[in-house]
C-alpha cells in the first residue's frame, strides 16, 4: 500500500515515466516503462482516486522546426493512449494541455478511478528549467503527488522534484516502481551475493568512471565492452586501429587499470574483437585479437573467445550487474556479443544468480531478444540508474523524501 491516506474521490497527481521509444508511424517500441508503472496506476484505481498522469517524451524544446516552433505531433502523448489503455483494460481520458483552464477543466470532470493523461510536460519551457511558477502550476491541479518517475528521478525539473515540495509530506510520496527500483540497486550495492560480476559496456569510459569506480569497491569481477574498451586497450599499449577511442582519457584509463589492479578486482576485457572494414551493416568483417586491430578496421563486436570467456565468469556469478551494449548491436552483423550476455545472464539466473539490467541500450537488447522475464530484475532508469549507483543523490526521490 502507497503511504498515503484518505484519497478516495481525490486527484492523485502521478509522474510516470512514459518517455518511450516510437517508431516513424508513432506506434511504441518498448512498453517497458509503461508496464513499469501499472502497479502504482492500479492501485489508485482501486482506490477510487482521480488520478492525473504528468509524462514528459523526448526532447522537444531541443528539437523545435525551423520556424521556432513545436514538433507536436511527433511529441504528443496522445500517441500513447491505445497501449496504456489496453494495459489498464479501461479508457485514458487526454488532454491537450499541460497546465491551464482546460487541464483544469478536464481533472474536475475525472470520476473516481478515472485516468487523465496530461500533455507532454516538455512542451512547457520551465519544464526542464525547474521554473518554479510552472511547478506551482502543476502542484494546484491535486491534493495528492505521486512520483513514480524513476528515469527522471535524476533530473530537478519542475514536474518531478520542484513540485514535490509544493506538498506536504503525509501528501506525497513514492510509487511502487521507485521503490521497486531503489530495493533491487540497494541489493546489489549493500547487500550482493559474491562472486560479484559487473558487465559494463557502452561507448564512453568517460561516462561510466564514477560507476566503475564504485563497482570496484564491491565487485569481484568487471567485463567492460563495448567502444569503451578499446580506451582501455590503447592504454594497455595495444593497437586499436579505427575503433571509438577517446584518447584524451586514456590517462584516465590507465588509472581505472591500476586501481583495479591494487584493490584485486578482475577487470576483463576482450580478447578478441569483431573488426569491420567500416560502420556498416555490409561492411567486410574479420576475427582479431582486441590488441592488434590493424589500421583500416574498426571493432564493432567482441569475439568468441571473449565471448566464452565473459560466459564463464557470469554463470560462476551468484550477482549480476548488466550496463551497457558489448558492440553494435543494433546491426544483426554485429549483435552476437551483445545478445550472447543477455542469455548468459538469463541462464545464470535460472541456476539462481540475482541479475540487474539497466541502462537504455542493454534494456533494449534484452527486450528484443525476448528474455526480458528471464532476469531478476529489469531498470526502467537509464541515467537515473547510474546515478544512483555512483551514489549521487536524485533530486525527485529526495524532494519526495523531504
Amino acid at each position: 500500500m502507497l503511504p498515503i491516506k484518505n484519497i478516495f474521490g481525490k486527484k492523485v497527481i502521478v509522474r510516470v515515466d512514459f518517455n518511450v521509444p516510437l517508431t516513424q508511424n508513432f506506434e511504441v517500441r518498448d512498453i517497458t516503462r509503461l508496464e513499469g508503472a501499472m502497479p502504482t496506476l492500479k492501485f489508485l484505481m482501486k482506490e477510487g482516486a482521480k488520478i492525473v498522469l504528468l509524462s514528459h517524451l523526448g526532447r522537444p524544446q531541443k528539437k523545435k522546426r525551423e520556424d521556432g516552433s513545436l514538433d507536436i505531433e511527433k511529441y504528443t502523448l496522445r500517441h500513447l493512449l491505445p497501449h496504456l489503455s489496453k494495459l489498464l483494460g479501461k479508457e485514458i481520458h487526454f488532454c491537450p494541455q499541460t497546465v491551464g483552464e482546460e487541464a483544469q477543466k478536464a481533472i474536475n470532470t475525472l470520476s473516481n478511478g478515472e485516468i487523465l493523461l496530461l500533455e507532454n510536460t516538455r512542451f512547457h519551457p520551465g519544464e526542464e528549467k525547474g521554473e518554479e511558477g510552472f511547478a506551482k502550476d502543476l502542484a494546484h491541479l491535486g491534493d495528492f503527488f505521486v512520483n513514480d518517475a524513476f528515469g527522471a528521478a535524476h533530473r530537478r525539473h519542475a514536474s518531478t522534484a520542484v513540485m514535490a515540495e509544493y506538498f506536504e509530506k503525509d501528501k506525497k510520496c513514492l510509487g511502487y516502481l521507485v521503490e521497486k527500483e531503489i530495493e533491487n540497486a540497494e541489493k546489489v550495492l549493500n547487500n550482493p551475493q559474491h562472486p560479484f560480476t559487473a558487465i559494463i559496456g557502452g561507448a564512453k569510459v568517460s561516462d561510466k568512471i564514477l560507476l566503475i569506480e564504485r563497482l570496484m569497491e564491491i565487485a569481484d569481477n568487471i567485463i567492460i565492452g563495448g567502444g569503451m574498451a578499446y580506451t582501455l586497450i590503447k592504454a594497455m599499449g595495444g593497437s586499436i586501429g579505427d575503433s571509438l577511442c577517446e584518447d584524451d582519457k586514456i590517462d584516465l584509463a590507465k588509472d581505472l587499470l591500476i586501481k583495479s589492479r591494487d584493490k584485486g578486482v578482475n577487470l576483463l576485457l576482450p580478447k578478441d574483437t569483431l573488426a569491420a572494414k567500416s560502420f556498416s551493416n555490409e561492411a567486410e568483417k574479420t576475427l582479431v585479437d582486441t590488441k592488434s586491430i590493424p589500421e583500416g578496421w574498426m571493432g564493432l563486436d567482441i569475439g568468441p573467445l571473449a565471448i566464452e570467456e565473459f560466459k564463464t565468469t557470469i554463470l560462476s556469478s551468484k550477482t549480476i550487474v548488466w550496463n551497457g551494449p558489448m558492440g553494435v548491436f543494433e546491426m544483426s552483423n554485429f549483435s552476437t556479443g551483445t545478445f550472447s550476455i543477455a542469455q548468459f545472464l538469463a541462464e545464470a539466473t535460472r541456476n539462481g544468480s540475482f541479475s540487474l539490467v539497466g541502462g537504455g541500450d542493454s534494456v533494449a537488447a534484452i527486450n528484443k531478444i525476448g528474455l526480458a522475464d528471464q532476469v531478476s530484475f529489469v531498470s526502467t532508469g537509464g541515467g537515473a540508474l547510474l546515478e544512483y549507483m555512483e551514489g549521487k543523490d536524485l533530486p525527485g526521490i529526495a524532494a519526495v523524501k523531504g
